[in-house]
C-alpha cells in the first residue's frame, strides 16, 4: 500500500532503477500483466499474467508466432494499450494506469518504439526533417535552430541516409530507407529503452543485417536498452542477451540466448527452434519438424506457473512438469529440437506417420472461425436450423461462428414469440 502511495506522488523518473543482487540495474519490470480487448462475450484476453524484467544495457527479445501478444505487450509499455491487471514499472516507478502528466512526459522521452510497418508509422504529409525533429520540438531538446539541424543531420548520417533526404516525403523512399527514418526518429531522442517491434520483418534480407548493425552500434555508443520483438529465432539468437517465448498470451520460457537454444525445455520453444531453416538443402529436405501439441498439458487441477529452475532459466508449467524440466536441465544433456532423417525411406516413413498427421490436424483447425454477420442473419431467419448449426460449430471448436448462430437464433425466436403474442392479443380484441 505504501509503495502504491509513493508511486502516486512520484512526478519524475529517478536517475537509476532498483539493483539486483548481482549488481544489474532493472530498467523495466512487467508484473503479472493482463491485457484484454473487447467486452462481454466478444472479449479476448491477449496477454495473461505476463512477468519479466529487462536490465539496463541488454537486448531482451520477445518471440512467438503471429497473434501471440508480443506487440500488445510492447504497446502497453509505451502506454497505448491499457493493463486490465498487474502493472508495468520503469526504474521502480509504476508507469501503467493513471500517472501524473510530468511522469508521462518522462516516459515518452525515455521510451521510444520502432514500429513494424515503416510505411504506416510515418506521416506521409510531413517531410523527413519534421518527422525526425518532432520529438525535439515537443520536448525542446535543442538550444537553437542550428543545434536542432545539427542533431537531425547527425542522426540521419548515422542511419545511412543523406542530408538532402530531409526535404523529401516518406513515400519517396524504399522500405529499408523508411525503417531507417523510423529508427532515426526514435534515436534522436536519446532514449534509454527502445522497443523494436519486428523492425526487420518487412525488409529485404540484404538490408536486415545493415539495420541490425545500426541498432547494435547505437547500443554500444549510447548505452541504449532494447526490447526486440520478433518471430524469427535465427536472428534473435545472435543479437539477444536474454529471450522470452510467448504462446497465446502466456510467457512459457525465459532464459539467456545460448541457454535457451541448448536447453529448450518447454515443448513450444522446441517447436519454434525446429522451424529455423538449416542452411543446407539436403539437411533441410530431410528435417522433421517438432510439432507442439497443447493437449499434452493437463492443467485441470494442478495449475501452471512461471518457475525459476536455476541457471537463470524460467519455465511455465505445473508441479509435475517443473520437476521433469529440472531433472532434464540438471542432467546437462543438450536437447535436440530437430530430427534429421538419414535416408529418403526413413523420411517417407516419418512423413506418413507423423508429418501428415500434423498436417491433417492443421487443416482441420478452425481457420474459418470468423463469426460472420451472415451466420447470425440466416440463423435469425431460420432459428431452428441456426441452433443446430451452432451446436455443430461448437462441437468442432468454431466458437465465434457458434456465438453468431446462437445470437441470431435466439433473436429470431424472440421476434417470432413477440409476433405470436401480438397476433393472439389482436384475435382476442377482435372477438370482443
Amino acid at each position: 500500500m505504501a509503495e502504491e502511495v509513493n508511486n502516486k506522488r512520484v512526478k519524475h523518473l529517478p536517475e537509476h532503477g532498483p539493483m539486483t543482487e548481482d549488481g544489474r540495474e532493472i530498467l523495466l519490470s512487467v508484473k503479472n500483466v493482463d491485457i484484454t480487448f473487447g467486452k462481454g462475450d466478444s472479449a479476448v484476453k491477449a496477454v495473461k499474467n505476463a512477468s519479466f524484467d529487462i536490465y539496463k544495457g541488454e537486448t531482451f527479445s520477445l518471440v512467438g508466432e503471429s497473434g501471440s501478444g508480443k506487440t500488445t505487450i510492447g504497446r502497453a509499455i509505451i502506454r497505448i494499450n491499457e493493463c486490465v491487471a498487474g502493472e508495468i514499472d520503469y526504474k521502480g516507478v509504476r508507469i501503467s494506469g493513471k500517472i501524473p502528466r510530468s511522469l508521462d512526459k518522462d516516459v515518452i522521452r525515455n521510451i521510444q518504439m520502432v514500429f513494424q510497418d515503416p510505411a504506416a508509422s510515418l506521416n506521409e504529409r510531413a517531410t523527413v526533417d519534421y518527422i525526425v525533429s518532432e520529438g525535439l520540438y515537443n520536448f525542446h531538446l535543442y538550444k537553437d535552430e542550428a543545434d536542432r539541424v545539427a542533431k537531425v543531420e547527425k542522426i540521419i548520417n548515422e542511419v545511412g541516409l543523406l542530408p538532402e533526404h530531409l526535404t523529401r516525403y516518406p513515400h519517396e523512399f524504399s522500405g529499408g530507407q523508411r525503417q531507417r527514418i523510423g529508427l532515426a526518429r526514435a534515436m534522436v531522442m536519446e532514449p534509454e529503452l527502445v522497443i523494436a517491434d519486428e523492425p526487420i520483418s518487412a525488409l529485404d534480407v540484404s538490408i536486415r543485417a545493415q539495420v541490425l548493425n545500426l541498432m547494435k552500434q547505437f547500443q554500444k555508443e549510447m548505452g541504449v536498452t532494447y526490447l526486440f520483438i520478433a518471430h524469427d529465432l535465427s536472428i534473435v539468437r545472435f543479437i539477444s542477451d536474454r529471450i522470452a517465448v510467448i504462446y497465446k498470451g502466456d510467457i512459457v520460457e525465459i532464459a539467456e540466448a545460448e541457454e535457451l537454444f541448448e536447453y529448450p525445455l518447454h515443448p513450444y520453444t522446441r517447436s519454434l527452434i525446429s522451424a529455423v531453416p538449416i542452411p543446407d538443402p539436403q539437411l533441410e529436405k530431410h528435417k522433421v519438424l517438432f510439432r507442439y501439441d497443447p493437449s499434452v498439458h493437463d492443467y485441470s487441477e494442478d495449475k501452471p506457473e512461471m518457475v525459476d529452475i536455476g541457471h537463470g532459466h524460467f519455465v511455465f508449467g505445473n508441479k509435475k512438469e517443473i520437476e521433469e524440466y529440472k531433472r532434464i536441465r540438471e542432467s546437462g544433456e543438450t536437447i535436440k529440437s530437430v530430427t534429421i532423417a538419414e535416408t529418403d525411406e526413413e523420411y517417407d516413413a516419418l512423413s506418413d506417420e507423423e508429418i501428415l498427421a500434423g498436417d491433417e490436424e492443421f487443416l482441420n483447425a478452425p481457420v474459418r472461425d470468423t463469426g460472420s454477420f451472415w451466420y447470425g442473419f440466416f440463423s435469425f431467419l431460420l432459428p431452428i436450423i441456426g441452433l443446430i448449426a451452432g451446436l455443430l460449430f461448437r462441437k468442432n471448436n468454431y466458437i465465434r461462428n457458434y456465438k453468431s448462430c446462437k445470437k441470431g437464433a435466439i433473436g429470431g425466436l424472440i421476434f417470432r414469440g413477440v409476433l405470436i403474442l401480438c397476433l393472439i392479443i389482436f384475435i382476442l380484441l377482435a372477438l370482443r
